[in-house]
């Protein structure tokens, strides 16, 4: 039987953008000027996960990015109090909730959507209020997709640096719980992205055992992959990794 491939939206994190910058001061390389690059070579959305200490991207990019991004603009982050206020004022297509503490190097886990389950169904109805679109970070863990569909969600987003890790040694076993947690959400009517440690290596063969992902998120892998490659070759070439 055939598979209906869908299209996958590629959504660029410039994170490593403003680390860059932010190494030197001033403001180079310019984040907001890669982002309208970024799009200008086929990226079909900008993320951003602006944390409270503010060592890559900072808030005031946030609102810089505001009037700029044309395609879709997503936010990432733990949703406190400055983070809800920051969504509130730019009011991006998509909002992604992920359970970092303040200290963390980078997403290492997905929510438990049954513990923090009456905090993120809350969150959800004041972003949706809001028009602005939500997904949850989950491990691909059936219970945990059940348990976001009771929180009112629009996608999760699976975290996939399990499956990158595992990939080299065996690709089949790597993707086996994300293939599982993608049709239980299929099943729930979630929509589904995914992201984490994804690169030229690894990003197809997800995309073809779960054509109906809605959106990648790439950031690390993509900007290392544009100091040989160059980023408008750079975004071609993961673009065609989810054809």
């Amino acid at each position: 039987m055939n598979t209906i491939q869908l299209m996958t939206k590629l959504s660029v994190n410039i994170n490593k953008i403003a680390t860059l910058r932010n190494a030197r001061g001033g403001n180079n390389p310019d984040v907001v000027k890669t982002a309208q690059d970024c799009e200008r070579f086929g990226a079909q959305g900008i993320t951003v996960h602006p944390r409270p200490d503010q060592r890559h991207i900072r808030y005031e990019d946030v609102l810089r990015l505001k009037d700029v991004v044309k395609t879709e603009f997503n936010i990432e982050g733990y949703p406190d109090q400055r983070f809800m206020e920051l969504v509130a004022r730019v009011r991006p297509e998509q909002a992604t909730l992920v359970p970092d503490p303040p200290d963390a190097l980078t997403s290492n886990a997905g929510w438990d959507t049954v513990v923090h389950q009456d905090f993120l169904r809350e969150t959800i109805a004041q972003l949706k209020s809001w028009n602005v679109r939500t997904s949850i970070f989950v491990n691909p863990d059936i219970h945990m997709v059940e348990g976001a569909r009771q929180t009112g969600t629009d996608r999760i987003e699976l975290y996939t640096e399990p499956y990158a890790v595992n990939y080299p040694a065996d690709p089949d076993r790597a993707v086996k719980p994300f293939v599982a947690a993608a049709k239980k959400a299929q099943e729930l009517g979630i929509g589904l992205n995914a992201g984490h440690d994804l690169d030229l290596h690894n990003l197809h063969f997800l995309k073809t055992s779960i054509p109906y992902l809605d959106e990648v998120s790439i950031g690390h892998a993509l900007i290392c992959d544009a100091l040989y490659y160059g980023l408008e070759n750079t975004i071609q070439m993961y673009l065609k990794q989810l054809q």
